[in-house]
């Protein structure tokens, strides 16, 4: 759904007014749910159900929120950015210490072993 609204706003050139809200939240939706999805396949707990379901789920609830908020005049489109923003920021800094974690790690174990130990280590 939401690869076709792209490639329609693209085909058609900007898209302005509240359309482009509802885009841009659902954009953020999609963003935010891709990268928990893969946030939880670096803690192993992906499913793929859930993500499905969870990136539907996502970027309908915003739609709507934004939606809702402009026919009761109430610019609910800044609090579903702002949350989507948070959450997106929250996952990318989980994924980057998983990054960094993995390159220290892989860093520690290429360092050569001390050439004294393991000289010793071969005399006995």
């Amino acid at each position: 759904m939401l690869g076709v609204a792209l490639a329609y706003a693209v085909r058609l050139g900007p898209i302005s007014g509240e359309w482009g809200q509802y885009l841009a939240v659902g954009c953020l939706a999609g963003i935010d749910t891709i990268l928990g999805g893969i946030r939880s396949g670096l803690e192993g707990r992906f499913r793929n159900d859930v993500f499905i379901t969870g990136f539907i789920g996502n970027v309908l609830i915003a739609f709507l929120l934004a939606w809702l908020g402009d026919r009761i005049f109430i610019n609910l489109f800044t609090a579903v950015a702002l949350v989507f923003a948070m959450r997106i920021f929250n996952n990318l800094a989980t994924i980057r210490r998983f990054g960094l974690t993995a390159f220290t790690d892989y860093m520690a174990r290429r360092k050569p072993v001390n050439s004294s130990t393991s000289a010793s280590a071969e005399e006995n």
